[in-house]
């Protein structure tokens, strides 16, 4: 009788042994699954957005940047992040942006005095849910009174170029709260141009004028190309020896008959004024046909060539770069200023 329950008791064990075996591959098996994206277990694919504020001075203009980055376990996330403020009690949306290929996001805004209850709102994607930051205040005590703030990024590859080459910069135009256009008005638009460049150089914009849409309070912005030149290698054209003895040549053959001709012409026409008059006539425009050949550009240029490039003279440079709206009465403008060093 004890055996047999000794064989009782011993299979039982074995049986709740298989049991807790079955349970440690099916919650092992569960959590391999888990982490597989494009699964239905979402407390793993869910996002993270997270927001950090700073601020900083430039033309006594207060301007705010923002960085955001949204994370989850199943990848880098993709779509649109928009910046809320509840400055005013009800969120107002300030500006959206997409994120960039590792999931991050930046803004820039002039925003007015006061304290600005800051939230960044993923909106997820296909197969990623949205997901908010945590607000962050900024307080803003002494914005300027310009409609708009002009910023420029450092010159790349250098603030330091060898005539001939380039340097590249990015403007950032940010409107201030009065400048941004409500709701069903039309678009503010900012056209950008530069001054204080040396001789022999240039500038250009893309796009030369940026545009404020109703409700965008985020800076826009556009490329700065800095043209250089270097000195030219053309060199003045000598004619070719047979070339000059041939066009002295065909002048002496103009040139003498002619001649000649006026001179009889004068010498005949002492008895006959009309001649005497014909003849002056005809050497004032003789001598007027030749002055014009010879400053002819087109004779010069293929008797002389084209002359040597000069090329943007070295030295230290401040560049000026403009902003200029109009309200359809009068012209706003703000500026900023660029240096640069041409070797």
């Amino acid at each position: 009788m004890r055996d047999d329950f000794g064989e009782l008791e011993q299979v039982h064990v074995r049986g709740m042994i298989r049991r807790g075996l079955r349970l440690e591959l099916v919650a092992g098996l569960g959590m391999a699954l888990a982490v597989l994206p494009g699964t239905a277990v979402h407390a793993l694919s869910g996002t993270s957005t997270t927001l950090t504020s700073t601020t900083s001075t430039s033309a006594t203009c207060s301007l705010t940047t923002l960085a955001v980055g949204v994370t989850s376990p199943a990848g880098i996330p993709s779509g649109t992040v928009t910046i809320n403020d509840q400055a005013a009690g009800s969120p107002v949306a300030l500006g959206s942006t997409a994120l960039n290929a590792s999931g991050q996001a930046s803004f820039v805004f002039a925003l007015a005095n006061g304290t600005h209850t800051l939230t960044a709102v993923y909106a997820g994607n296909a197969t990623l849910p949205g997901s908010s930051s945590v607000a962050v205040s900024q307080t803003v005590t002494s914005q300027c009174s310009s409609a708009f703030v002009v910023t420029l990024s450092s010159l790349t590859p250098s603030s330091t170029i060898t005539a001939g080459g380039s340097g590249t910069s990015t403007v950032t135009i940010t409107p201030t709260a009065g400048f941004v256009p409500s709701a069903g008005y039309t678009p503010s638009f900012i056209t950008l141009s530069c001054s204080g460049l040396p001789n022999q150089a240039a500038c250009t914009f893309a796009p030369e004028t940026l545009e404020i849409l109703p409700g965008q309070y985020q800076g826009v912005t556009s490329t700065l190309v800095l043209q250089t030149q270097a000195a030219g290698l053309a060199a003045h054209l000598k004619e070719p020896a047979s070339q000059g003895k041939g066009s002295s040549t065909i002048a002496w053959a103009i040139l003498l008959p002619g001649a000649l001709g006026l001179g009889g012409l004068a010498w005949g026409a002492r008895r006959l004024r009309w001649l005497n008059r014909l003849a002056l006539m005809g050497l004032v425009a003789f001598v007027t046909l030749l002055g014009t050949t010879a400053c002819n550009p087109q004779y010069y240029y293929y008797n002389h060539g084209p002359g040597p490039n000069l090329p943007t003279p070295a030295g230290s440079y401040t560049v000026t770069v403009t902003g200029q709206s109009s309200n359809g009465i009068t012209a706003i403008t703000n500026s900023t200023t660029l240096a640069l060093t041409v070797k």
